[in-house]
């Protein structure tokens, strides 16, 4: 019993493994035309929206609630380190980033965890973005994007050829207060780009600082 029990948690693995490449290997083909030109070294959505606030922070929050990834999905590390935090928005949402990290592969994971600071429930559908074929990602961090202001270029979250993108689809509304953590890879800027601009919905600009992981 403990050979084929070994032997079907290896399998299992290797499955989850081949999973993983697939879709890697999806996103690298759609890759092209995710990466846009920015008119002048701001690029846009470089100021903070005159209704919210931004703030930083070297002090993690805790989490009271944690999305549950899909499988294949890359995981947000559970790390004190806060690279950024801003509040804002309609919703008064806070948003924390707790890593970004530049991979072999070519993708930049920006990951961390997302605040609902309304008086009720709340659903960030507006946080896909407003490209036809993100239309389907409600309720996720779609609509995300990179700005990097001295190669002036915009980075767009990558996607499938589903038209699913590669982050964090939030399942169910956020109740008061809860906090809920998210993932989200982009097309990685060169490596000589060691800070840019992480922009989503109608939240303040966060810059953040990149990593590059082993």
């Amino acid at each position: 019993m403990t050979s084929e029990r070994k032997d079907k948690e290896e399998l299992l693995m290797s499955m989850r493994h081949t999973m993983q490449a697939r879709r890697a290997l999806t996103a690298v083909v759609i890759t092209t035309g995710l990466v846009l030109t920015v008119g002048g070294c701001g690029g846009d959505g470089g100021e903070d929206k005159s209704n919210a606030k931004a703030s930083s922070t070297s002090t993690d929050k805790g989490q009271t609630h944690e999305e549950k990834p899909k499988e294949g999905e890359p995981q947000p590390p559970a790390s004190d380190t806060v690279l950024a935090e801003v509040t804002g928005g309609d919703d008064n949402t806070t948003l924390t980033i707790n890593s970004a990290v530049r991979d072999e592969g070519g993708f930049l994971t920006v990951s961390g965890k997302l605040k609902n600071g309304k008086g009720g429930s709340w659903v960030p559908n507006s946080w896909r973005g407003d490209e036809k074929e993100l239309s389907n990602n409600g309720s996720s961090m779609a609509g995300a994007s990179l700005v990097d202001r001295t190669g002036k270029k915009k980075y767009l979250i990558l996607r499938d050829t589903d038209g699913r993108c590669l982050c964090t689809q939030f399942s169910g509304a956020f109740k008061e207060n809860e906090e809920k953590t998210w993932f989200a890879q982009f097309p990685a800027p060169p490596t000589d780009t060691t800070k840019v601009d992480f922009q989503i919905a109608d939240m303040p600009v966060a810059s953040i600082e990149i990593t590059d992981g082993e």
